[in-house]
């Protein structure tokens, strides 16, 4: 039988677990919604949980180290714009480099700046993101709960501000209309290429904050291992949410849910490999995948290249 105590850690770990992901999420789903497929963000995520490591050891600055996290994917999210939007080369094969690139790029950089280790050092804790509203109750389920990381309130508010940036704003109808019909954007003087290339650039930024979270707040360092995934997981909420960001919202949540069941389990001492409990969220997200697929609808531009009149 589970206690409130334990069931309260549960959902804090929910939301914990579930921050990373959901702010990549979020960034893929505005990168998508202009029509641009973002693979690369797993090489987002793990290039701004290196930087968002390195500033903050170095300057001891949680948010100036966020921030950094955040402009590493972005980087990565010019490179991926300029080869889907201003070459029309193929989006895939441009996100799969971008996996590549960003993870070997963040080994090589670990390497070259703390001799040769390819994990960094820990964090102070002083100098992570600090957690709010620990400790103004002497409730242990109300801390485990509220307790978390300010990084878990800014990819909710995120979800709020995206949901009114894309419908109820001018932006937001362009995004829209870009991604569904460029060519009758072009017409009403949208600026095709600008669209694109901000979104995807945002969908870096958002990438690369998810991975800072990783490392200056799940965990205290960057480590090779470190996200292991979720860079593929936030596309796999993208599709389950059917690009809309309460649905990438409840998508990150359900991963964020079984990943903390799995650490719940792993701390019980069952006679489980922990090989199988390691499994759990990705086998979870893998279903979920298949049961969600046919019922979502992706924008129809999405993945398609597409040169404007000043392009060609």
């Amino acid at each position: 039988m589970i206690n409130l105590t334990i069931l309260a850690l549960i959902i804090g770990n929910t939301f914990s677990n579930a921050a990373p992901v959901l702010m990549t999420g979020l960034g893929g789903m505005i990168s998508e919604k202009s029509g641009v497929v973002n693979i690369g963000l797993e090489g987002m995520m793990t290039i701004g949980a290196l930087m968002g490591a390195v500033v903050g050891y170095k300057l001891g600055n949680p948010w100036l180290a966020f921030l950094a996290g955040g402009l590493a994917g972005a980087v990565f999210g010019l490179i991926h714009a300029f080869v889907s939007v201003s070459l029309a080369g193929d989006q895939t094969i441009s996100g799969i480099a971008i996996n590549t690139l960003a993870p070997g790029l963040a080994l090589f950089l670990s390497r070259l700046i703390f001799d040769g280790a390819t994990q960094t050092p820990s964090i102070p804790l002083e100098n992570k993101i600090p957690r709010l509203f620990r400790g103004i109750s002497d409730n242990q389920a109300f801390n485990n709960i509220f307790g978390q990381y300010a990084t878990v309130y800014f990819a909710f508010i995120m979800v709020i501000i995206l949901y009114l940036v894309l419908y109820k704003s001018k932006l937001g109808l362009r995004i829209i209309a870009v991604g569904e019909h460029p060519k009758a954007a072009e017409t009403l003087n949208i600026n095709v290429s600008k669209v694109r290339y901000g979104s995807v650039i945002f969908s870096g930024f958002m990438g690369g904050l998810g991975g800072a979270s990783m490392s200056l707040a799940v965990v205290s360092s960057f480590s090779p291992t470190l996200i292991a995934g979720q860079g593929y997981i936030a596309l796999v909420t993208v599709i389950f949410g059917n690009w809309k960001p309460h649905g990438v919202l409840l998508g990150s949540l359900f991963f964020g849910l079984a990943q903390a069941i799995a650490t719940y389990l792993g701390s019980t001492g069952l006679a489980i490999p922990i090989e199988f409990i390691s499994m759990i969220p990705y086998i979870a997200t893998l279903l979920i995948l298949i049961i969600f697929k046919g019922k979502s609808q992706a924008p129809k531009a999405s993945g398609k290249p597409y040169l404007t009149v000043e392009d060609v």
